[in-house]
């Protein structure tokens, strides 16, 4: 079975891996638009558009260190250096990924500097069961020359983090200073001396506010979320959302006015699939909630077709494991999915479960507290052991309430695992 995997971030590449390693005998391909793996781990210092006229896909920033402790955000099987501190550098897990696709020899099976231009079923919708794909592809810097090449599934783990999400927001069109998304901010430098606002108050809002802190004059943290309850640097004040921007201010919502010289949305991304034809029908509501999909995972129509990491705030590289790992119980044929309405039914009492909790319809793939659950669903649903201890649910939990206590210095905190059940923590 020949199954292409487009992307070779972590989870193109833990899919690359879990496929030659299955007794079924899967032939992967992987599609990369870069010259290396690692997806968004790979800094730049570009943005907007590469030398080839490309979107940059990094969202890195030159000192953004990690928001969990590599002790947990590993792949169950392969474990960071253990000789780093436990919240590491963006470069540190860049070489990770590096060494898993070197350990695991991935780079034989990915097309570098390759754009998926297109994908779309070779049969009729209505005969799902038989159903193969064409992948089309060219050089990313020739697009002239195409190539078609059939694969009976496609994995599709082309990121969620490069194209940036910016909310309506009154008066930005006669604003005169500077606006950005955080999908562009890479060093502190570049605000030195400025009053600076960052929209969005979510974990990349929380750290590139510190961040800009180091250089700004002024940090205004914008959220309609209810305030943090822990110290920030003495120039971050926490404020309302924003009202509507004049030419050289910003009005809150409680109508404090600020002159301000820079713009910065901290307010996530949009999920893009260019390269999917509009028949396959997936559709990106305006809620950024992905249809029709079983399980965030499988397209209930099309059952060969896998979208992999579309969950967010997650402990990532164990979740991409446990869903690949489900793909290729569906693939090998070990497990039977259920029927295209029974999964439609799936799908949209899920979404019934989260606004029953009161969550909008723009949550309709957040996980957080309920990420374990998910995760043992898949497990349950793919028929194997489930690969994530419980010491990495503890760490996460921990974490996360320290994290909420003490955000200026919980990334100080050194974390270990012991035995399968059990965590440590030492300051």
């Amino acid at each position: 079975m020949r199954v292409a995997v487009i992307g070779s971030g972590a989870a193109g590449l833990c899919a690359l891996r879990l496929l030659k390693e299955h007794p079924r005998g899967f032939h992967p391909v992987g599609f990369e638009l870069s010259a290396e793996v690692g997806g968004t781990w790979n800094y730049t210092d570009k943005t907007g558009t590469d030398e080839r006229g490309l979107p940059v896909q990094s969202s890195m920033y030159k000192n953004l260190r990690t928001n969990l402790p590599k002790e947990i955000m590993a792949f169950p099987d392969f474990p960071f250096d253990s000789s780093l501190p436990s919240f590491i550098h963006h470069t540190d897990v860049a070489e990770y990924l590096r060494r898993y696709a070197q350990h695991f020899d991935l780079y034989k099976f990915i097309k570098f500097k390759t754009l998926v231009e297109h994908v779309s079923p070779v049969c009729q919708p209505n005969n799902t069961s038989a159903i193969k794909w064409n992948v089309t592809y060219s050089a990313a810097d020739n697009r002239n020359e195409q190539t078609t090449e059939e694969f009976e599934s496609v994995i599709v783990c082309n990121g969620h983090y490069s194209t940036p999400l910016i909310p309506d927001t009154p008066g930005l069109d006669v604003f005169e200073g500077e606006v950005l998304h955080s999908h562009n901010y890479r060093t502190p430098s570049a605000f030195r001396g400025r009053r600076v606002v960052l929209l969005g108050a979510g974990a990349s809002g929380q750290d590139i506010s510190i961040d800009v802190s180091s250089e700004a004059k002024e940090v205004f943290l914008s959220s309609r979320k209810a305030p943090l309850q822990c110290q920030l640097p003495e120039n971050v004040h926490l404020v309302p959302g924003i009202k509507h921007l004049k030419e050289k201010s910003v009005v809150f919502e409680n109508d404090q006015e600020t002159t301000i010289d820079s713009l910065l949305f901290c307010t996530g991304y949009k999920y893009t699939f260019p390269f999917l034809d509009p028949k396959i029908g997936v559709k990106v509501d305006e809620d950024q909630r992905i249809t029709p999909l079983y399980k965030h995972l499988v397209h209930s129509k099309f059952p060969s077709l896998f979208l992999i990491g579309l969950c967010k705030t997650i402990c990532p590289f164990p979740q991409f494991h446990v869903q690949i790992s489900t793909v290729m119980s569906i693939l090998s044929g070990k497990v039977q999915l259920p029927s295209r309405q029974e999964m439609e039914k799936d799908e949209a009492d899920d979404l019934a479960a989260r606004m029953a909790r009161g969550l909008p319809r723009r949550h309709a793939h957040e996980m957080g507290p309920h990420q374990w659950e998910y995760n043992a669903q898949l497990v349950q649903l793919g028929g194997f052991q489930d690969p994530i201890p419980v010491s990495v649910k503890n760490i996460y939990d921990y974490v996360h309430r320290t994290r909420v206590k003490n955000l200026i210095g919980y990334k100080k905190e050194k974390y270990t695992r012991v035995g399968n059940d059990i965590s440590h923590v030492a300051s």
